[in-house]
């Protein structure tokens, strides 16, 4: 089959690789349908996490299984399913806790032996733990596939950002980040019901999306002066829940000082730079609390999923570029220079 894998900063390829084939009782093979380019996978194209020559990439997939391993009870061949970007058994004590990412037996696509998303077909492990189930309909209409795409990733991580925050109606959130992520904070936000959700972002295709997602304003500056924006905005306070959906330490910084006295914030973007951007006598003093991290997305699929089922929520204007799996390298320069917000791959 052939499959998108990283051999270098900004050498990514799509070549021939082994088909892949059940190797656990646990297991299923199943068929891509739809598969997409994530902002952390760029740490990696850029050389800012590392990755061995050769290793597959991609965690965000939708397909059909085609094999399912003896032991494997909830699935068949023909089934429509979306993986969550990290696999888990189900049966762990961190699995029954909703914290799959921390599953002892857990692991991410793209990691060291495992396939990646970015290709023709993958192999699940724990598939009665991992994978979730969708109609069979929603594979012929491809507007519904796109946006179930998002709760492999993008749209779970933005509601872990918003729990996270602590968002809850009524309440003012601020999200800091214009990506895929944080515009599905934006529409995180608005579903948990908050009242008032201001972006941060500059880029305003971005911004218009946030938008449509929910956001009542949108700041476009940064560092101090999008402080003073935000605190304006809020009568001096700051906001009570805000999401941090960069993982830098400005961004860090700009969180916690747009946030309310005894507010909390949700971060989700994935940790990089040279520092935390954290004060703990800061936090200590205005009682901020800090909750996020990776998000167990398995957790969040069947809360998330009617909603995108019925269309109360629609994060596929997240995805704005379609490629083939041919043409994933060129995707991935797009999302480099931010010509792109979210790559779409239909293998």
């Amino acid at each position: 089959m052939r499959a998108t894998v990283i051999h270098a900063p900004y050498d990514i390829r799509v070549q021939e690789v082994p088909d892949p084939t059940i190797q656990q009782p646990t297991d299923v093979v199943l068929r891509v349908l739809r598969a997409c380019i994530c902002g952390s996978d760029l740490w990696a194209y850029r050389g800012e996490s590392a990755r061995q020559p050769g290793q597959r990439i991609g965690h965000e997939f939708i397909g059909i299984v085609e094999e399912t391993g003896p032991e494997v009870g909830g699935f068949a061949a023909g089934d429509l399913v979306v993986a969550p970007f990290v696999w888990s058994d189900g049966t762990c004590e961190y699995c029954a806790e909703g914290l799959m990412t921390s599953c002892p037996q857990g692991g991410f696509w793209g990691s060291v032996g495992s396939d990646g998303g970015q290709g023709e077909a993958v192999r699940v492990p724990f598939a009665d733990g991992t994978l979730v189930k969708l109609p069979a309909a929603a594979a012929s209409d491809d507007r519904l596939l796109t946006a179930l795409l998002a709760l492999s990733d993008v749209l779970g991580t933005g509601h872990h950002a918003a729990v996270g925050a602590g968002v809850k109606p009524g309440s003012t959130v601020t999200v800091v980040g214009d990506g895929a992520v944080g515009l599905c904070g934006v529409m995180a936000a608005k579903r948990l019901g908050a009242e008032r959700i201001i972006a941060l972002g500059r880029h305003r295709v971005r911004t218009d999306i946030a938008r449509t997602f929910g956001a009542t304003d949108v700041v476009a500056e940064r560092g101090e002066a999008a402080v003073a924006a935000v605190r304006d905005l809020t009568g001096g306070q700051g906001a009570h829940a805000v999401i941090e959906a960069v993982g830098t330490e400005q961004s860090m910084r700009t969180a916690v000082e747009i946030t309310r006295d005894g507010g909390s914030i949700g971060y989700v973007g994935v940790p990089h730079g040279s520092g935390t951007g954290l004060d703990l006598g800061v936090m200590f003093d205005r009682n901020i609390a800090l909750r996020g991290g990776v998000a167990p997305v398995r957790a969040y699929i069947p809360e998330l999923l009617p909603d995108v089922l019925s269309g109360t929520i629609d994060p596929s204007p997240v995805f704005d570029l379609t490629i083939g799996l041919d043409e994933v390298p060129a995707g991935y320069r797009a999302m480099d220079e931010r010509t792109a917000l979210k790559v779409l791959i239909k293998p």
